[in-house]
């Protein structure tokens, strides 16, 4: 997400950390690189201008503090400003009566998918979702709907076979909803390969007929320069009320997020980046700053990790791991819960500094992590429990029941026997865990599976992690 801007804007503040003291001169430099990035990503050309205006304004005038360095001080400004252009805080849905949302953009956006997975978001809340399917023009479209709605176990209401009027299966799903008896009802509309009047209008009519609380326009993040035009149209003709930004996960310029808040003054409520159902997060501006800038989202992580974690089964995997018991039976376990957390590649963008091992060969493999668990799976009961058994002919059938060769076997097992040797150094477990304790991260430096190396993981400020909550323990 978003590595092409991220990317160059590190290496315009890499250049100013040197510096003793902010000049005119220096900050024109940085600018100017900083503008570039900008606009290559695709960023609205009047928010880039607002944007680097307002850093520049503060960089030279009284705010400077003279304790911190240039690197950090630029860094600070342009996450402010970046949190302002994003919206600010996040901003949740409105639900008042009547509960109703219309779902609006082009063809290839994901707006039933998003649907779906806004009414995945909603029955999480405690909420009775409701799905309408007028999307009449998309093969399958209505048929996709119901799939993911009965997936869900979420009612769906489909238009009779062979109804070609949005507006007619409009007025039916008014009726349909009176008989449902209540719920939140998300309406999927149809869409076009392009803005036009035809689109626009039936749109109007169906949002007469739906008489809408939130109209969301869901748009592409990788189209760039096109969903803000886009975003501009719908807003002026249907009156949107807010954002869902799609595919997040593959845009690496980020310019769409960047334009589109500031240029509709609609805020963006949601943000996806994947296929699956609840891939679907709470849109915070101050955490996608941060990632912007290289600095990771540890909130948003502990927030996903928590969702998925089962708090016995970690008190146990603790417990193992302080009295180094720690077996594959475990391991297969950590694995599985690394899984649920989505890619690889987005969980290491969303700790600080990490993003930078996303390059690194085979640094981010889900095919890899698949293939582990193909090993894993492949070993018997026993010597999950007792890898001390498997010598070479043991190895060799582990190798060809999982269909990876022997090497691979031969190095899963040395990178897990590191890690149990890691886990019975106390003294080692108890410095991770009082970093971790203390809101700072464990200092991994002394393992020798890295010769002693680590990547240097420093955000755009100046190569230290932010501070989360006072570095407190979190409750």
């Amino acid at each position: 997400m978003f590595s092409q801007l991220t990317d160059k804007l590190e290496g315009a503040f890499k250049k100013l950390r040197g510096l003793g003291k902010i000049t005119e001169s220096n900050i024109a430099d940085a600018m100017r690189e900083i503008r570039l990035a900008l606009l290559e990503a695709d960023v609205d050309f009047k928010v880039t201008k607002d944007l680097i205006d307002a850093v520049t304004a503060k960089a030279l005038g009284e705010e400077v503090l003279l304790k911190v360095s240039p690197g950090q001080q630029i860094v600070k400004f342009f996450h402010d400003e970046l949190v302002k252009i994003l919206g600010g805080g996040a901003t949740e849905l409105d639900l008042g009566h009547p509960q109703r949302i219309l779902m609006v953009g082009l063809n290839g956006a994901g707006k039933t998918t998003s649907s779906a997975k806004l009414a995945h978001y909603l029955k999480k809340q405690g909420k009775r979702p409701l799905l309408i399917a007028l999307d009449l023009y998309r093969p399958a479209a209505v048929k996709q709907l119901q799939v993911l709605g009965e997936s869900l176990g979420v009612p769906v209401f489909a238009p009779e076979v062979g109804e070609t009027d949005p507006v007619v299966a409009a007025r039916k799903a008014m009726t349909w909803l009176e008989q449902q008896g209540g719920g939140v009802a998300i309406f999927d509309t149809a869409g076009r390969q392009e803005v036009d009047e035809a689109l626009l209008e039936e749109l109007r009519k169906v949002r007469d007929i739906v008489q809408p609380r939130e109209t969301l326009l869901v748009a592409d993040a990788a189209t760039g320069q096109q969903a803000v035009s886009v975003a501009s149209k719908f807003k002026e003709t249907i009156g949107i009320t807010g954002l869902i930004l799609t595919k997040l996960d593959g845009d690496a310029r980020g310019g769409a997020l960047l334009s589109m808040r500031q240029v509709t003054s609609c805020p963006v409520k949601f943000t996806g980046s994947g296929e699956k159902v609840d891939a679907l997060d709470v849109f915070h501006p101050d955490r996608m700053a941060q990632r912007i800038l290289g600095m990771g989202d540890v909130v948003g992580l502990v927030e996903k990790a928590a969702e998925q974690m089962d708090e016995k089964e970690a008190m146990r995997m603790a417990k193992r791991m302080q009295e180094a018991k720690f077996d594959f039976n475990d391991f297969l376990s950590q694995m599985r819960f690394m899984k649920k957390l989505g890619p690889l590649e987005g969980v290491l963008g969303m700790l600080p500094g990490m993003g930078k091992l996303k390059g690194m060969a085979g640094a981010v493999d889900d095919k890899k992590m698949k293939h582990t668990e193909a090993i894993v799976l492949s070993m018997t009961a026993k010597e999950r429990s007792n890898p001390g058994l498997l010598n070479g002919s043991r190895r060799k059938r582990v190798a060809d029941g999982s269909g990876r060769p022997v090497v691979e076997v031969n190095q899963l097992l040395k990178q897990f026997e590191m890690m149990r040797q890691m886990m019975g150094n106390k003294n080692m477990m108890a410095q991770m865990m009082g970093g971790l304790a203390g809101g700072g991260m464990p200092n991994l430096s002394g393992l020798g599976g890295m010769g002693g190396r680590m990547p240097k993981m420093g955000g755009g400020g100046g190569g230290k992690f932010p501070r989360l909550g006072g570095g407190g323990r979190r409750r």
